[in-house]
């Protein structure tokens, strides 16, 4: 028997919450984030009209769209309206597996309530969606994690697209291929070189030529392209890491002044790890230069980092060592990994790491 898989999506998760909250700002192009030299965090459906997506430089996203409206991101709401989503999701299966914020898969093969038909479930789950947050979200219904989210993606927004067992094989054979999961712009790029245009002519690449091109990602690839993906929805996933970044508007090349900058991404970390509870034994300190090169500086320790004043010390050290940043700076960013239980904590620093761009 084939498994029920749900993939949900909400649609412009941060871009449609900020609409929602200010009416004046629905129907018009808004960015999540960014400033005149920040990156844009999130773009409404209006914004990607004019070709605006996060990750962007918010100098050409205003070249692109020159009426776009930049908010400030509001995580404590973003956080709220996603706690909402998951107790719909778990009020028809406790086998919930959250991606992100904004999107999760759910295996209803045996939901708790609702018709047994998937479609039906993933439409009853969009309706509640609906209707306790005012917000639209797209689903994918399939036999296997990676189907659903392929079919997730397929009619955004407010979409609902099944891909049954006997459908899989045309529909991927017909799909771009920068429009398979796990294949980014420069792996598209890659393989379009290598006259890989679509998922048909993926099928006529055997799993040794994919290894031998992509390396061991080229096993995922091979399966991919033939619907096999026997991954279980995990409840227990749990995330790896948590960080906060900040863009200057000049770049900053004196030492004291990026010590002040850092305190304001320190303070975002700090609100951060209440809010999640783990402590974090691996601090990273990110440095984007002028140039837009980047490099990065890291502390392990055993004991868990779990205040913003541990960070702090963290973060200036790393600041200051092997020896303060001798370019000018653009962005300073702080992320904290191998994150841990609180009662896991350890006394003791173990190791410095570098990497140079």
């Amino acid at each position: 028997m084939h498994r029920k898989i749900i993939h949900i999506d909400m649609d412009a998760f941060y871009a449609s919450v900020e609409q929602r909250e200010n009416p004046e700002l629905r129907g018009r192009p808004v960015a999540v984030g960014g400033s005149r030299r920040g990156v844009v965090m999130a773009a409404s459906y209006e914004a990607r009209a004019f070709g605006v997506r996060s990750a962007m430089p918010s100098g050409l996203a205003l070249r692109k769209c020159p009426d776009l409206i930049f908010v400030p991101p509001n995580f404590e709401i973003y956080r709220d309206v996603s706690q909402r989503v998951r107790a719909i999701f778990r009020s028809y299966t406790d086998l919930v597996e959250p991606v992100s914020i904004d999107e999760a898969y759910l295996d209803v093969t045996e939901a708790r309530k609702g018709p047994p038909s998937a479609t039906l479930l993933a439409r009853a789950i969009k309706q509640d969606i609906l209707d306790a947050t005012q917000l639209t979200a797209s689903a994918g219904v399939s036999f296997n994690k990676f189907l659903a989210k392929t079919a997730s993606a397929m009619n955004k927004p407010d979409g609902l697209t099944v891909i049954l067992p006997e459908d899989a094989p045309g529909l991927l054979a017909a799909l771009p291929i920068e429009r398979f999961h796990g294949i980014g712009p420069a792996t598209a790029k890659r393989m379009r070189l290598l006259s890989i245009e679509s998922g048909a002519d993926l099928l006529l690449r055997t799993e040794e030529e994919l290894v031998q091109d992509f390396g061991r990602v080229g096993r995922y690839y091979y399966r991919m392209v033939r619907g096999l993906d026997e991954r279980l929805v995990r409840t227990d996933r749990q995330r790896k890491s948590f960080g906060a970044e900040r863009t200057f508007e000049n770049d900053v090349v004196d030492l004291q002044e990026l010590m002040m900058r850092l305190e304001s991404v320190v303070k975002e970390m700090g609100r951060r790890m209440q809010s999640v509870a783990v402590c974090g034994r691996t601090v990273t300190l990110k440095i984007k230069y002028h140039d837009f090169t980047i490099s990065t500086r890291s502390r392990t320790v055993r004991h868990g980092v779990s205040t913003a004043g541990e960070l702090r010390t963290i973060g200036r050290e790393l600041l200051q060592q092997p020896a303060p940043p001798a370019r000018a700076v653009r962005l300073i960013g702080l992320t904290l990994s191998n994150l841990v239980a609180p009662q896991d904590s350890r006394a003791g620093q173990l190791e410095l790491e570098f990497e140079w761009p």
